[in-house]
């Protein structure tokens, strides 16, 4: 029976979807009222010149898809077009895709513990004939886009590498198989978009919360058939990824996980999460326990779709209850920086202005005021950039000739002190705008050509010291800002194509880390969807808000998910912005500056609007 066929004794019961190219076996199943949508395939001559054909062309993510078995005395080219169709299906434990290889490939073979995401699917050739006496072989080829590892972390490929890879075939029972299938899932970016979603996991630098970005299945998972939250706290038992791992440690003791035969986790009436452990947790002290339920607190909140938490409940190997820890106690203990009181910016005589963040109605909108402090008594001074510790005790600005660092002490008044560093590079090749991170170090770049370098004022206050930034290969930084968890430090990269946002983890003097000195290594591209980045933000939940050009596009600014993954939802109106600034608070506005409009406000869930007029270079505290 041909595709045509097929497609007309289903059209009584729903639109066909998602037929994709001449031998696509898929089957889609609409969340809601459509049905099961049947997709056949068509017979295709065993002859002839073999071409690429194209993998998906993309589902929406309500749309649940299923692998179509293979038919009796398939082609070997029909069976490898029907494996990798069934490779995206929502089918439980792959079992449609393991019909396709023989019997020892489908009892070895386990793609759950890692994806190979590419940009556009698969093509795929004949290498060897089907008359060869070794079996048909399939070449595999695709652009990589990313790897999820085993541990859920997302993986962004630099300059997309060629993926490849060979199928080998051999009859059994009379009927072609694949002996060698692909060592991962491998997936379109569509795909895996449909299939898996994003959510941070959290564990502790020093006494801080940082958010660890992993990707955990839409439903149920194919390997463990545990639903998403169950996923997710799984995931975030076994560790921080690979990429934090150096700098972060879970509070949960060595070999924790859900007690034995746990698929889903269950809500109580008054919205609290219980979690059923091991017997690895079964003696841990209470300040251990509230730490390790308020990992699982902020982990489970910030999982999509999730409801309500307002408390988490451990229990032990035995049921017996361990601890528990409601929201106001978990955000005592991540120890995060205080909401911001003000926002700053700098106006058209190069002062530094500050605004009330309470007054953020229209009737009620204060107007800009002086920074208190030396600023504000020695006004001949000019601020070109400025950043605001937390707490918003201490400013440290940079000259507006650019070559000058100092630090003010917002809560005094008195000369301006000398300045903590000075460039020899000439504007624009002069200091960054500083950035402060959460254990009140003071960072900047020097972007003077003939010596770039990026320094770190310990406490603010101490000697400034050379950090080693590992995988610059040439780049200059432009731009910089830490993270409010201060373990990782987002830069604007100069190169000869044009500014590119990389994210580096800041690794300080420690026992676990080894190092002798604070060095940033392991730089990975934090927006590689974008041709050109201008500005750059920390934004709530560990995202990224990144004002930049995709590649033929428009200056747009868009969040984007701290690990390159994905780009999530636009800022309306948001062209003409020049510079942006969020804060962890999301009740706080996004705030940006424009050539036209000056210093801009945008409310949550309301429209931009003029607060001062002219302006530039606003911040938020950090």
């Amino acid at each position: 029976m041909d595709a045509e066929t097929r497609a007309a004794r289903v059209r009584g019961v729903g639109s066909l979807r998602g037929l994709r190219g001449p031998r696509g076996l898929r089957a889609y199943a609409a969340l809601g009222a459509a049905g099961l949508l049947l997709a056949g395939c068509a017979s295709m001559p065993d002859h002839g010149e073999i071409r690429p054909v194209q993998a998906s062309q993309g589902v929406d993510s309500q749309v649940r898809v299923f692998g179509v078995p293979p038919a009796d005395r398939a082609s070997p080219q029909e069976i490898v077009d029907g494996f990798l169709e069934a490779m995206t299906s929502d089918d439980p434990q792959q079992q449609t895709a393991r019909k396709y290889l023989t019997d020892e490939a489908a009892k070895n073979w386990k793609p759950g513990t890692a994806v190979t995401v590419l940009a556009a699917g698969l093509d795929r050739f004949s290498v060897q004939g089907e008359k060869d006496p070794a079996g048909p072989r399939f070449k595999v080829t695709g652009k990589r886009l990313a790897t999820v590892d085993e541990r859920s972390a997302y993986q962004p490929e630099a300059g997309g590498r060629r993926y490849e890879e060979f199928l080998q075939l051999a009859q059994e029972n009379k009927q072609w198989r694949i002996a060698t299938p692909p060592s991962s899932l491998v997936l379109s970016q569509s795909d895996f978009e449909r299939m898996y979603m994003p959510v941070n996991k959290y564990y502790f630098a020093g006494n801080t919360l940082v958010a660890d970005p992993v990707y955990v299945r839409q439903r149920s998972d194919p390997d463990s058939r545990m639903d998403p939250t169950t996923q997710t706290v799984q995931s975030l038992l076994a560790g921080p990824s690979k990429w934090l791992g150096p700098v972060a440690s879970s509070s949960f003791p060595t070999g924790t996980e859900l007690r034995e035969g746990t698929k889903s986790l269950a809500y109580d009436g008054q919205n609290t999460l219980r979690v059923p452990l091991n017997d690895k947790a079964d003696n841990v002290a209470q300040p251990q326990c509230q730490k390790m339920a308020t990992q699982l607190l902020y982990t489970v909140k910030d999982l999509t779709g999730s409801q309500r938490v307002d408390r988490v409940e451990l229990f032990r190997s035995d049921k017996s209850s361990l601890c528990s820890v409601t929201e106001a106690g978990a955000a005592v203990n991540a120890n995060r920086p205080l909401p911001p009181e003000h926002q700053y910016y700098v106006d058209n005589e190069y002062h530094l202005q500050r605004l009330n963040l309470d007054a953020n109605k229209e009737d009620q909108q204060d107007q800009p005021a002086p920074a208190p402090g030396p600023l504000a008594a020695n006004p001949t001074f000019k601020v070109g950039t400025a950043a605001v510790a937390y707490g918003e005790k201490r400013a440290a600005v940079v000259s507006e000739d650019g070559r000058g660092l100092y630090v003010v002490n917002l809560t005094n008044t008195g000369p301006m002190p000398q300045p903590l560093l000075t460039s020899k590079g000439a504007k624009p090749n002069a200091l960054t705008a500083p950035t402060w991170d959460a254990a009140g170090d003071l960072w900047v770049a020097d972007q003077d050509q003939q010596n770039p370098t990026l320094w770190r004022v310990p406490g603010g206050t101490g000697t400034p010291q050379k950090v080693q930034v590992a995988g610059l290969d040439g780049g200059r930084i432009a731009a910089l800002k830490a993270s409010p968890d201060g373990v990782r430090l987002a830069m604007l990269v100069q190169g000869e194509g044009g500014k590119n946002l990389f994210i580096g983890r800041v690794e300080r003097p420690d026992a676990k880390t080894g190092a002798s000195a604070v060095s940033v290594r392991e730089l990975r591209p934090a927006a590689p969807q974008m041709a050109d980045v201008d500005a750059m933000s920390w934004a709530p939940r560990g995202r990224l808000l990144v004002v930049g050009r995709e590649s033929g596009g428009l200056v747009q600014a868009r969040y984007m998910l701290a690990d390159g993954s994905m780009v999530a939802a636009g800022l309306p109106g948001a062209s003409g912005l020049k510079a942006v600034a969020a804060t962890e608070d999301e009740k706080k506005p996004v705030v940006g500056s424009s050539d036209e409009d000056g210093i801009v406000w945008l409310p949550p869930g309301a429209q931009w609007r003029t607060v001062a007029a002219g302006g530039r270079a606003p911040v938020y505290p950090g």
